[in-house]
């Protein structure tokens, strides 16, 4: 629960600014993917950014934090983003 107001605090920063409300829909699938999809499937959707081997390793050593995070946490997190970019985006 401590990585909850974090993750909830940037996503509001990062949706909901003032100059652009409007959600690319590829970001809210990319950040419901790195909430609920396994580790396997996740490094299967980060080769399309071509990023550094750093980069990625980073990414999922924060992968790793969030599956602590329990299954249902998760995924009252990720439906609480969606509301927040349906209601940002309006």
């Amino acid at each position: 629960m401590r990585l909850f107001l974090p993750v909830l605090l940037v996503t509001l920063a990062l949706c909901c600014c003032e100059t652009n409300a409007a959600t690319c829909p590829a970001v809210a699938t990319d950040i419901a993917s790195f909430f609920l999809l396994p580790d396997s499937l996740f490094k299967l959707q980060l080769i399309k950014y071509q990023a550094p081997p750093e980069a990625k390793d980073a990414t999922m050593q924060v992968k790793q934090c969030i599956n602590e995070i329990s299954a249902g946490d998760r995924y009252i997190i990720t439906e609480t983003l969606g509301k927040i970019v349906l209601q940002c985006g309006a």
